[in-house]
């Protein structure tokens, strides 16, 4: 997939996410949440050259990326996607932790895309 693809794939996913959690769907929009965060840290890991193709691999780009900018808001964005990836299967976050951390990770994907180009 292409950088740009990763981008614009991040924020149908973000829109996504959006609509299934307004339908009451929070499997479907937690794993659109997480698909979001993913493909945002993709497209900027892959436009530097850098591994992107695990869970790990991402880790080290959302580490890399919080050194080379010294915004810790990266770190803690990518933290908050990573509890709607294993909220997946449980389904076990609780209303208030979904409404803290939503626009924790629409924060995040937006701060990375910003970091394209750059």
């Amino acid at each position: 997939m292409l950088t740009q693809n990763h981008a614009v794939t991040a924020h149908e996913f973000l829109e996504a996410s959006d609509r299934e959690f307004a339908a009451g769907d929070h499997l479907q929009a937690s794993e659109k949440l997480w698909g979001a965060a993913t493909h945002a840290v993709m497209a900027v890991a892959q436009q530097r050259g850098w591994p992107h193709r695990s869970h790990r691999s991402l880790k080290n780009a959302v580490g890399r990326l919080t050194a080379e900018t010294g915004d810790d808001g990266i770190a803690g964005g990518f933290a908050a996607a990573e509890k709607f990836h294993k909220n997946i299967e449980p389904d076990e976050m609780e209303d208030f932790e979904i409404e803290h951390d939503r626009p924790q990770v629409h924060r995040f994907v937006a701060r990375i895309l910003t970091l394209l180009n750059n």
